[in-house]
């Protein structure tokens, strides 16, 4: 009996942590970490302490859908449901929807660019501002439609302004516009994976004339923008907390809690003075910034093979296309388990992942691909174009490439990282750098050296953000600098998997 009590308190010890009561675990977009503090106060004023987990538009969708957030999570909150209800079965796992906030997506322009293009002082429509695009009379910068809302809602907006739909786009419809979103697209200068980075990038980029985000974004800028209201119509977000159907009854009653404190006036307006979105309960008056165009909300797809058609269309046909260069630790330490989920994370962008968001996070048609393997010292960079048709053999001789890698040596991280950088950037392409390291520099350079060379490149040569994948034993404040440096983003796989960080790189590229 005494041995029975001893492991019944070893079991109790080594359970986790029940929740506590009063807590709401909540899927969320990224793009609602700016309420974070102001959820901070449902606690004490409703009851609701709200703990978010955070992930992209489509990877939502699909735990929803699958029945994997059931258990884990009881509600959803993402800048809107219109993807995630056109997957088969999701409505079946989703419970009451209470929408909170309103966003709709616009272009923001520099005040002289909107001034010179006569946009601040008349009607503007999408057709108007594609045939500026199409002249390179203006840039600017989106996020990545398979990543991000605010980009998935502009290529709906756009496609079914430029269209002329009088409903839903259709399949044929989005084959018939390619050619004017090529136009449109032809002046995308930056992307992103999350409508915040992409201000941040837009911040740092002084050349770049504008962007299409949302007008909360947009607002918050930290330089002044002119917004321009297509007068043909727009998509806008609505940001529902969703109750998720598997949610315990006492989850559902916090749940319910929390949707009525969200929608009180008095939050309403912290709402639109700390976030720059609109309130959505009648009552609550605009603020003077939102000024007094109304709002024509555009038709969003009714069926999913037609918003997929239409993600893979800019992927492969519409967008500037990609130049990614991969810096691969290959040193020692990498061996066994770690050079084979390395080996598995390349293998999935070339289409082995056959889940939606692994199915458009793939090598695009058209990119330009350099993998720079290193150890000691830097490895032969080996280069791959996908074509703009039938990329399964280019595809396949990457995968080859990722099935050949072994481990060996030391770590030269700088060395190889500057090689990538002194490589001339591919004319008409959007470049970016892939940083994946297990441990800490042991060979040539260190940091400081790096930095110098950096800073002493031409611009052009210094544009390219390194995206760092943070892995085994790899210095994080080193990698963290490298990220500031460049004007890139860290990803930690440490606590992950390497194949869900590259996937959520893509986004960015």
């Amino acid at each position: 009996m005494r041995w029975a009590a001893v492991l019944l308190l070893l079991l109790t010890a080594c359970a986790p942590a029940a929740e506590p009561e009063n807590v709401l675990r909540v899927l969320a977009g990224s793009e609602i970490k700016d309420l974070e503090p102001l959820l901070r106060r449902a606690e004490k004023e409703a009851g609701v302490s709200v703990r978010l987990t955070y992930t992209g538009t489509l990877d939502g969708a699909e735990q929803v859908a699958s029945g994997r957030a059931d258990g884990r999570l009881d509600a959803t909150w993402f800048s809107s449901n219109r993807y995630l209800s056109l997957i088969d079965g999701a409505q079946a796992r989703l419970s009451t929807q209470t929408k909170v906030m309103v966003s709709p997506v616009v272009l923001g322009l520099k005040p002289a660019k909107a001034s010179e293009l006569g946009w601040d002082k008349g009607p503007v429509s999408w057709t108007d501002i594609a045939t500026a695009a199409r002249d390179g009379r203006f840039s600017f910068g989106m996020t990545n439609p398979a990543s991000s809302n605010s980009g998935f809602s502009a290529l709906v907006g756009v496609a079914a302004a430029l269209s002329d739909a009088d409903g839903a786009l259709s399949a044929g419809q989005v084959a018939s516009v390619t050619p004017r979103l090529k136009e449109f697209f032809s002046a995308q200068r930056l992307t992103a994976g999350s409508s915040g980075w992409l201000a941040d990038a837009y911040a740092r980029n002084p050349g770049v004339d504008g962007m299409v985000n949302y007008e909360s974004v947009l607002l918050g800028a930290r330089e002044p923008l002119t917004l321009i209201y297509p007068g043909d119509g727009v998509v806008s977000a609505d940001y529902p907390l969703t109750l998720l159907a598997s949610a315990p009854e006492a989850r559902k009653a916090l749940y319910g809690k929390l949707a009525a404190w969200l929608r009180t006036p008095a939050v309403q307006r912290d709402i639109m003075t700390g976030t720059h979105r609109r309130p959505i309960v009648n009552g609550v008056p605009l603020d003077a910034r939102f000024g007094s165009v109304p709002l024509i909300e555009l038709p969003f797809p009714n069926r999913r093979g037609t918003a997929d058609e239409l993600i893979a269309t800019y992927l492969n046909q519409v967008r500037v296309p990609a130049e990614t260069r991969f810096v691969l630790d290959t040193s020692g330490s990498m061996e066994g388990d770690r050079i084979a989920a390395l080996r598995q994370a390349l293998i999935a962008l070339t289409g082995a992942d056959t889940s939606v968001s692994g199915a458009f996070s793939r090598f695009s048609n058209r990119e330009a691909v350099t993998m720079i393997p290193f150890s000691g010292t830097t490895g032969p960079p080996v280069p791959f174009t996908v074509p703009e048709r039938d990329p399964g053999p280019v595809l396949a001789q990457i995968k080859r490439f990722a099935e050949n890698l072994d481990a060996a040596g030391g770590t030269a991280i700088y060395d190889s990282l500057a090689a990538a950088y002194e490589r001339p950037a591919a004319p008409g392409h959007y470049t970016s750098i892939v940083l994946m390291t297990d441990g800490e520099n042991t060979d040539g350079s260190d940091y400081a050296a790096f930095e110098s060379r950096y800073r002493s490149l031409p611009e052009e040569r210094r544009r390219p953000p390194t995206f760092v994948v943070l892995f085994g034993e790899s210095d994080a404040e080193e990698m963290r600098q490298v990220a500031e440096l460049t004007g890139g983003a860290v990803f930690d796989a440490r606590e992950t998997s390497l194949t869900s960080a590259f996937k959520e790189i893509r986004g960015y590229q």
